[in-house]
């Protein structure tokens, strides 16, 4: 199954976008980024929306990400 994670510029950022995404309603947990992406801080946020959607909110915050991953 395809999970879809947002990989963050910090784990202070993750723990932040988890907090407002919950409070707006969408699932969203903090997990390590797989190494073999090689991107971020080392900490992601997982989700299951859209990725666009939350990329969005994330902005309209203020919450700085890297980039969407797609893994198996």
């Amino acid at each position: 199954m395809k999970k879809t994670l947002i990989a963050m510029t910090s784990i202070t950022y993750a723990m932040k976008a988890k907090k407002l995404l919950g409070s707006l309603g969408f699932y969203c947990e903090i997990e390590k980024t797989p190494k073999n992406t090689g991107s971020g801080c080392g900490y992601s946020i997982r989700v299951k929306s859209h990725p666009a959607v939350i990329t969005a909110r994330l902005d309209e915050y203020g919450i700085p990400y890297k980039n969407v991953i797609q893994t198996e």
